[in-house]
């Protein structure tokens, strides 16, 4: 599954997102929280799953079926263009719903905007640069990719993603395994690129589609996290098979963001001036600063009966 079908298109996304709730919520000057009387034990991690019991194939063979389970290598051959909308769940306390639009254009071209408040971020790949406009920080001109996120746009495979045709794309595929995703039976396949990046996919022992994919860590609060992308709700498109569900997972983080299509459109044209560096915005076209907001101490919990004063 390639960023086009959801992986890397929802992690662009939540590249832009991820400020947007924080940056244009109200600030809040608080009081000195009132201490608890009691701090909740921490939930036991879950015991593993034993690995389920499938069908004995190869790697080439899981490969092949998830080709054909996704409408075929010359189906996904024939898509230039797909351009994705809907919204994506940036979390906060609220769970907001953002309004969200990728557009991918062959050979790597892509561009993610998503809508907040009125305003609009956006960030672009031409296939050799990339630029992000993000008013939500107040900064009214669009940035170069760090060196960081160039190297994985420049890496990100083609509209098909890494599995089909891989071999033709220099890739080495591996099976680790199988395992138990959302109650599904998986094969754990490792994908291996010709620069050297890896990446993992469970496919359904079932369907034969990606349920999950795990690629390299990704860089989240100034650390290198691991991050999963899990994938539902199938749908055909054009002859091929396109998840309207995905949702990725960080590591450490308190919750995960999901990505739910409303519409796909393939082939639909794309000027290449799409992809151009944004333009600066103008004064008027920024988000007004957030008010400061005084917010007095809750209620401090009564004492247990019986306890010492």
């Amino acid at each position: 599954m390639s960023k086009v079908t959801l992986a890397c298109g929802l992690a662009l996304a939540l590249a832009v997102a991820s400020y947007a709730p924080e940056a244009l919520a109200q600030k809040v000057t608080r009081d000195p929280p009132v201490p608890r009387t009691a701090v909740p034990k921490p939930r036991p991690a879950p015991a593993p799953e034993p690995a389920p019991d499938l069908p004995k194939l190869s790697a080439a063979q899981i490969v092949e079926k998830n080709e054909a389970a996704r409408g075929g290598v010359a189906a996904w051959r024939a898509v230039q263009t797909i351009t994705f909308t809907g919204k994506i769940d940036a979390g906060g306390k609220q769970d907001t719903l953002l309004p969200i639009k990728i557009q991918v254009k062959r050979p790597n071209k892509q561009r993610v905007s998503i809508d907040f408040a009125g305003h609009t971020a956006v960030q672009v790949f031409d296939g050799q640069h990339g630029w992000k406009l993000r008013p939500y920080l107040n900064r009214p001109d669009a940035e170069p990719f760090s060196p960081d996120e160039l190297q994985k746009a420049l890496a990100a495979p083609p509209l098909e993603g890494q599995l089909i045709d891989y071999t033709a794309k220099g890739s080495k595929v591996e099976l680790e395994g199988t395992e138990t995703v959302e109650k599904k039976p998986t094969y754990r396949l490792k994908v291996t690129t010709k620069q050297g990046h890896t990446q993992h996919f469970w496919i359904d022992g079932s369907t034969f589609l990606e349920a999950k994919a795990e690629a390299d860590p990704h860089r989240f609060n100034a650390k290198m996290r691991k991050t999963e992308t899990y994938y539902r709700d199938y749908r055909r498109v054009g002859g091929v098979m396109i998840a309207y569900v995905a949702e990725t997972r960080v590591e450490s983080a308190l919750q995960g963001h999901a990505l739910t299509i409303e519409k796909a459109v393939l082939n639909e044209t794309m000027d290449d001036s799409l992809f151009a560096k944004p333009t600066a915005l103008t004064a008027a076209e920024m988000p007004l600063p957030p008010k400061m907001v005084k917010v007095s101490p809750t209620t401090a919990p009564a004492a247990p009966a019986g306890s010492a004063h």
